[in-house]
């Protein structure tokens, strides 16, 4: 097993060899730059590290890890399209360095090239790779779907916020695990098993993400803190608020939120505060906890080596605690 600075160097320059200068050029120097412009590479090496937890060489699952990097940041233009972003990871998104058109395009292409480094595995392999891939793609759509419908709903609950989030963000997590099990031929329960614990994680990980919003270090974050609040966001920390706190709470979330005369930085005050009073704060970290410790939970069944279960248990503790 390598570390995860190891994954990341391997899979970066197997992208590197990917975003090759082709005519052309305003279809795929889009591409070449949206999946240059950095980020974790969470994904991708979660199937790397699964690949050489099932016995498989990391480089076999390369085309795997990458085709699931080119998914993740076709649905990143586009949702930047949706949203109007003009920054992505600090500098300007697709469409607003190119125009609108051609976000569009040039994601519709990244669909199909995740599709296509399927090609480069035995039938039998990829037919597992694309059904789950499709299976996949869809409820990323759905997660979508459900966050644009959230925006204009004032009735979300906490249960159908979880199931946006796994759709969204999790369910991603999970097929990039399975994949990298796919790749190394093992058991259909591991497989089933080890998408399960990525899903899990996955679901902490943006609980995280919720949290370290509105709580965390600008300087390591990495993001605007207090976007989401800005944003009227209904994140976990909002619902939990409304459901733990006074009636008083309720009433000044809403009120806060809503507020038009209260500049920005004064908004993230007054409403981290509210998450803070109602105790959703801490709410929101215990659930962080429960989801990692259910994922811990799904290790036991796997049918590997002890150390390689410590390995994937270090993974998830190192998410829980990140504070980027």
């Amino acid at each position: 097993m390598q570390h995860i600075e190891q994954y990341q160097k391997s899979f970066l320059k197997h992208l590197e060899s990917f975003t090759e200068n082709k005519e052309p050029q305003n279809l795929y120097s889009p591409i070449n730059y949206i999946l240059q412009l950095g980020g974790k590479r969470l994904r991708p090496v979660l199937t790397l590290m699964t690949a050489e937890v099932f016995g498989e060489t990391a480089h076999n699952a390369m085309d795997a890890a990458l085709s699931i990097e080119v998914f993740h940041n076709f649905s990143l233009v586009h949702d930047d399209i949706m949203d109007d972003a003009p920054l992505r990871r600090g500098k300007q998104t697709v469409h607003e360095k190119w125009n609108l058109n051609t976000g569009i395009l040039s994601g519709d292409a990244m669909l199909i090239m995740a599709y296509q480094l399927f090609e480069n595995y035995d039938a039998e392999t990829f037919q597992a790779l694309a059904k789950l891939f499709s299976k996949t793609a869809l409820e990323v759509c759905e997660g979508q779907q459900y966050d644009i419908d959230f925006e204009t709903r004032d009735d979300v609950s906490i249960p159908e916020y979880l199931r946006m989030i796994e759709f969204k963000t999790a369910v991603l997590v999970g097929a990039a695990m399975k994949m990298g099990a796919i790749v190394a031929k093992t058991s259909e329960d591991n497989q089933n098993a080890i998408y399960e614990f990525g899903r899990l994680l996955g679901v902490a990980f943006q609980l995280q993400d919720d949290y370290l919003d509105a709580f965390g270090n600008p300087e390591t974050f990495g993001k605007q803190v207090g976007g989401d609040i800005i944003e009227n966001k209904k994140t976990y920390l909002y619902l939990k608020t409304l459901e733990l706190g006074s009636d008083d709470d309720r009433l000044n979330l809403q009120t806060f939120m809503t507020d038009s005369e209260l500049s920005n930085s004064d908004k993230v005050e007054k409403v981290k505060a509210l998450f803070l009073k109602s105790t959703a704060a801490e709410a929101t970290q215990n659930a962080v906890e429960a989801y990692t410790n259910k994922a811990f939970d799904v290790l036991k069944t796997l049918n590997i080596s002890e150390d390689k279960k410590s390995v994937l248990r270090l993974f998830g503790e190192q998410l829980m605690n990140r504070r980027v």
